[in-house]
Order: C-alpha cells, then sequence, then structure tokens
C-alpha cells in the first residue's frame, strides 16, 4: 500500500511551490500566525512543513525570530559555484567517455522539458526551476557515478534557491537557449565548457549581490 503524503508534506509542497514563483521573495519572512490562517492547518503542522523546507536549504529558522525564505549571500553562490564545477565538470567528462562523446537520452529529453517550460506564455518559475534542476541532475547523472550524483543531489534546494535569485536577471527565454546551447557544446568541445557556463550565471548573480 503507498503511504498518503501527510499534511506538513502537502503544505510543505504548496509553500515550496509559492517560494519558487518567487511570493514570498528571497529573504522574506513568513509570519506563523498569517500562514496558520491562510491554509487553516495547526501550527505545529506548518512548523514540520517549515522545517522540512529548511531541510531542503529553502527555509531559514532562526531561535526566536522564526523563519524566513532563504538567500544565497555572494560568498555563498561562489561556494556553490566552486562545489557545483567540481562536480558537474567531472561528471559531464564522465557521462560523455561512457556514453561514446554523446550525452545520453535522457539528458536530451529533460533540456527538452526546460525548453517546454521556458515557452509557456508565462513561464512558472517553479516549473522552470525544477526543469533546470532536473537537467543538470541528467547531466549528473549520466556520469554513472553514485557518490558524485549522491554529492550533487545534496545542492538541490539551494540550486533552486540560486535559480530563484537569478530570475530577476535572466529571462526564461535566454535561459532554455544557454541551457540548449550547453548541450551542444558539451557534445562538441567536451567537459570543459561547464565550468564557463556555471561561472557566467554565478558572477551574474553575484554581481547583483555585491
Amino acid at each position: 500500500m503507498l503511504a498518503r503524503p501527510s499534511t506538513a508534506e502537502l503544505l510543505a509542497a504548496e509553500l515550496r511551490r509559492e517560494i519558487l514563483d518567487g511570493d514570498p521573495a528571497a529573504g522574506e519572512r513568513l509570519r506563523e500566525r498569517e500562514l496558520v490562517e491562510r491554509y487553516g492547518v495547526a501550527r505545529h503542522t506548518l512548523r514540520a512543513a517549515l522545517r522540512q523546507l529548511a531541510g531542503e536549504g529553502l527555509v531559514r529558522i532562526e531561535p526566536h525570530r522564526g523563519a524566513t525564505v532563504a538567500k544565497l549571500a555572494p560568498e555563498e553562490v561562489r561556494d556553490l559555484y566552486e562545489l557545483r564545477a567540481a562536480l558537474e565538470l567531472e561528471a559531464a567528462h564522465l557521462a560523455l567517455e561512457r556514453h561514446g562523446g554523446r550525452l545520453p537520452e535522457p539528458v536530451h529529453a529533460a533540456l527538452a522539458a526546460l525548453e517546454a517550460a521556458c515557452a509557456r506564455p508565462e513561464p512558472a518559475w517553479s516549473e522552470v526551476s525544477h526543469a533546470h534542476a532536473d537537467l543538470h541532475g541528467a547531466i549528473v547523472a549520466a556520469s554513472e557515478s553514485p557518490r558524485i550524483v549522491a554529492a550533487h543531489g545534496a545542492l538541490t534546494g539551494e540550486l533552486l534557491l540560486f535559480l530563484l535569485q537569478l530570475q530577476p536577471h535572466v529571462e526564461a527565454g535566454r535561459l532554455a537557449a544557454d541551457h540548449a546551447a550547453l548541450v551542444a557544446a558539451l557534445e562538441r568541445e567536451g567537459a570543459v565548457v561547464m565550468r564557463g557556463h556555471l561561472r557566467e550565471s554565478a558572477e551574474t548573480l553575484g554581481a547583483q549581490l555585491g
């Protein structure tokens, strides 16, 4: 028998979607009383949902101050770039090596899903964010390295948060085009192009936060 999601899990899913759509914005306080009244849930249910989102890196909870939507500081953007570059560069190298210089079908399917999400008349950024994370995850999965996949998977929350903060500075259409160019360049030039792709987006956000 499949387990049914709890009320806290359903609430976490709704709050996650709202956060990734940019309302509430990064750094904004999540007021317990307002959320309890809006969703008609008990305070302990809300707190369980917020703890789940905190575990994903999307919410930060401070004693006596409550919860806020997480916001990456400039140094965190730099650190995230450095770690992603280490993992994704090696993952792309292994993926190309193990698949005859091409990226496997799941990567191209993930790219198509990202392009479709970005092509909607009014793209939902939560959908775009997940499609973006899924594409990078597919490239990493193609490495067939369980340890790299696990280490990269632990960054999913921060990756979603990164793209959330990048949203005001990049159009969905450009995001899709940049990733189509990335996949083509990986197959044409090799894994080295991944570093430049990650550096450009990190520098774009870092400049805004600095």
